[in-house]
Parts: structure tokens; sequence; C-alpha cells
């Protein structure tokens, strides 16, 4: 099963010096009955593209609590053993009573690690994406909260696409 797997430029110099992906549980999203139910459409990119954008907002959750790392989102795509992925509880889009809202649609755990040879790609924010993912991260506690005019901000980063790396380039992305 493909899954997207939102880390940040640190996690992913971990992994690439571990080899894989965890230890296990991983945090991933994919293209789930929840997540094709929100996005409402069936063309399978459309949705992979769904699932991409729900890994990235989890990279940019990472990134709040990692002061260190350089403010770009990170995300791994990569091929998991279906016995390994349970599908977390889904939403579909809207808060609940327990503050669960859509960041939860197509959220999936992984039960082991992915070896970083099943990874397919990285997509990363290119650095003109900084400043935006910077300020989102000062507004994301407050659009988490519902305040409208932080989650435009935080919608801003979300405005940047996610640059494509092959695997092999992984070394000089962490570098």
């Amino acid at each position: 099963m493909r899954v997207y797997v939102p880390l940040t430029l640190p996690a992913l110099s971990e992994a690439h010096g571990a080899g894989e992906l965890g230890p296990a549980p991983v945090e991933a999203y994919a293209v789930t009955p929840g997540l094709l139910a929100w996005w409402g459409s069936q063309d399978e990119e459309e949705l992979e593209y769904a699932a991409l954008r729900q890994a990235a907002g989890a990279s940019l959750r990472l990134l709040a609590d990692q002061f260190e790392a350089a403010r770009r989102r990170v995300v791994v795509v990569a091929e998991a053993a279906e016995a390994t992925v349970t599908v977390a509880e889904e939403t579909g889009g809207e808060r609940d009573d327990e503050g669960d809202d859509e960041g939860a649609v197509g959220r999936v755990r992984l039960t082991a690690a992915v070896p970083l040879t099943k990874a397919a790609a990285v997509h990363l924010d290119a650095e003109d994406a900084v400043d935006d993912v910077t300020a989102a991260l000062g507004a994301l506690s407050a659009a988490l909260s519902g305040d409208e005019k932080a989650q435009q901000v935080v919608d801003r980063a979300d405005d940047h696409e996610l640059l494509w790396f092959a695997t092999q380039e992984i070394p000089a992305l962490i570098g």
C-alpha cells in the first residue's frame, strides 16, 4: 500500500542513517475510505495528491515541536506491506467533541518500520516556501483553535507545492 510519511529534515536524516522509516508505530497517510469520502473524487491521482497534502499538514505540525529543524515540510512516499497498515479513526473532515479534525482523514499507523529501499520519492518544500511555513508555524495553534485569520496564514504555506526528489537525492537534501 502506498503511504505518505510526514517528517522533518532531521527526521529524514535519522531515517537515512537507520535505513528505515521507523521505529513502529509510524504515522502516515494513505488513500483510505475516509479520505475517499472527504475528497469526493474517484480519480486515483487526485486521491494520492490529497493523501500527500494531508501528510504535508502533519509535517507542519511536527515542525512546531522541532525548533532546530529547517522550516521545510517533508513527506516520504513509500510502499508498505498491507498487513502493517492500520487505518486510524477518521471523522470526515469536521471537528468532533474530542477535537479530531480533517487532519485525521487518511491517517494510518504502520505497525512495522518501512525499509528506505521501499521509498519511492521524497517531497520537500522549496526554499521560497520557508517564510510562509515559518509564519504558518506561528499561527498554527490559533488556527487549530478555530481562528480564521490564523487559518489563512496556515493556508498560505499550503499554497506551496512540495518539490519531488528521487530517493537517491536524500544525502544532498540532508547534507
